[in-house]
């Protein structure tokens, strides 16, 4: 009942006998590109520079946030007294 059902005498699909007239589109490579060595040492250098002052800013704002709480609970207690 569960069995797929198969048919007995499949018929082949017709084969394509028609040549083409037009020949392949013919694919180009890429340019070669020549980097330099100063130049990929400029990108690096810039990475790792940007890098750095991004961790800077995530310190600072980190530190910041920290002293803005530490201000907001001395004042509450200020006011509290």
């Amino acid at each position: 009942m569960f069995l797929p059902k198969y048919p007995g005498n499949p018929t082949p699909l017709p084969a394509h006998t028609h040549a083409t007239t037009d020949p392949a589109p013919v694919r180009r490579g890429l340019p070669a590109i020549s980097i330099s060595t100063g130049a990929v040492v400029a990108v690096l250098t810039g990475g790792v520079v940007l890098t750095a002052l991004l961790a800077a800013v995530a310190v600072s704002a980190v530190s910041v946030a920290i002293a803005a709480v530490v201000l907001r609970s001395l004042l509450r207690e200020h006011k509290r007294r």
